[in-house]
């Protein structure tokens, strides 16, 4: 058996004190209200009411902008480009002249086209004479039936010579005339892709025009799409447009063509929209956002997008309900069914009523049946919570007790 020394010697009623300490001063680094066994602080939160409103159903899309008219300017005759009389990227009416060819070859050619109508003209002129001889000769038996024949059918291929010489000089006259390229529409040209001196043929691109009036949008949309515009009618189909650096759907049109058939492939079906152009904000290509509603109305509970919570497949919201006169609030787990998305604010189809009180600030500090320390935003006509001024800003406006101690004096 062990013995104990002097130095291994232990005071058990001194172990105790100093046990006894220990627990004291960690109970007294704690939590007051951890140490003392009370409920958790109540969590600061904003809750706003969800509102009901008369709207109307509405989808977005994504798609791109197109020009109604676009042009690629080529020449109708050959030849070597004389001069250039656009700035590249300059806007064009119809009938402007875009680019000169060297035009002394049609001219010639105009030449003996007029030369070649006028040998013709008179050849016509002796065979008709000939003929009118014949038939007087004819009467009198002086020329047989087979000359006369012949005659006649010489003036008849003469007449055809005289035809065929005036369509020549016609041509020549429009590659004369083509020699000088116009802008066949009004809009916005491209840069010349021909410049002075370039021998162009008729299948060289010398320039591009696109119409800047109205513009195209075009997105795809699904079979349930398809069946509901088509239920609604294209007339009273009303859309919204926005571009990439901007807010909302600003711009209006409609939508004037669907297509005849779906895709197969992405059970999908072609629509487009068009939209006028006069302040020429809108170029061809650019990324169009799109919103279209539908012709129904009716009211429907929305509250904002960020209320909305996800628990894995699930949508929810925390209600608070109305409490007693000095009783905790807490926040309530509400399960949601969603509509569409506008203007930041969400249809809530079902889980929801308007004038309940849902909190849209402080959503992870919210636990279900924990009390929280809600403050009531107002909204504006929309729904939105207007958010208060920051605490930074209220310390600013109100007055110190030095400062009211110095107005005083």
């Amino acid at each position: 058996m062990a013995c104990l020394t002097p130095r291994s010697r232990v005071s058990l009623p001194g172990v105790a004190l100093a046990a006894a300490l220990l627990s004291a001063l960690l109970t007294g680094c704690g939590d007051p209200a951890a140490g003392q066994g009370g409920p958790p602080p109540a969590a600061p939160v904003s809750v706003a009411p969800a509102v009901a409103l008369a709207i109307a159903d509405s989808e977005e899309f994504t798609g791109r902008i197109e020009a109604l008219e676009s042009v690629d300017i080529r020449p109708r005759v050959g030849g070597t480009i004389e001069q250039v009389h656009f700035r590249d990227g300059a806007l064009v009416k119809k009938g402007d002249l875009l680019f000169t060819i060297d035009a002394r070859s049609a001219q010639a050619e105009l030449a003996r086209a007029e030369a070649a109508l006028a040998a013709s003209l008179s050849r016509t002129q002796l065979a008709a004479s000939e003929v009118t001889r014949a038939k007087q000769l004819l009467d009198s038996q002086a020329v047989s039936k087979q000359e006369y024949d012949q005659l006649t059918s010489g003036a008849r291929t003469a007449e055809s010579d005289s035809a065929s010489a005036n369509a020549n000089l016609r041509v020549a006259k429009l590659n004369l005339e083509h020699t000088s390229v116009r802008a066949p529409i009004s809009g916005r040209a491209s840069r010349a892709l021909m410049t002075a001196g370039n021998l162009v043929n008729e299948q060289s691109v010398l320039t591009s025009v696109v119409a800047t009036q109205k513009v195209y949008a075009y997105f795809d949309g699904s079979e349930q799409t398809f069946l509901r515009f088509r239920k609604t009618g294209t007339g009273n189909l009303k859309v919204g447009m926005g571009l990439a650096n901007e807010t909302g759907f600003p711009h209006s049109g409609r939508i004037d063509f669907i297509d005849n058939r779906l895709n197969v492939q992405t059970g999908a079906i072609r629509l487009r929209a068009v939209f006028d152009n006069a302040a020429g904000l809108f170029t061809p290509g650019l990324l169009a956002r799109l919103q279209v509603a539908g012709a129904n109305t009716y009211t429907a509970v929305l509250t904002p997008e960020r209320a909305i919570g996800t628990d894995q497949s699930k949508k929810f919201v925390f209600v608070v309900p109305a409490t007693e006169k000095g009783a905790p609030a807490v926040a309530q787990f509400r399960e949601v069914q969603l509509g569409a998305l506008m203007d930041g604010m969400r249809v809530v189809t079902s889980g929801l009523k308007a004038g309940e009180l849902v909190v849209v600030n402080g959503l992870q500090r919210v636990r279900p049946g924990a009390p929280i320390a809600p403050s009531v935003l107002a909204v504006d006509a929309k729904g939105m919570p207007i958010e208060p001024p920051p605490a930074a800003d209220k310390k600013a406006a109100a007055p110190s007790k030095a400062s009211l101690a110095e107005r005083a004096a």
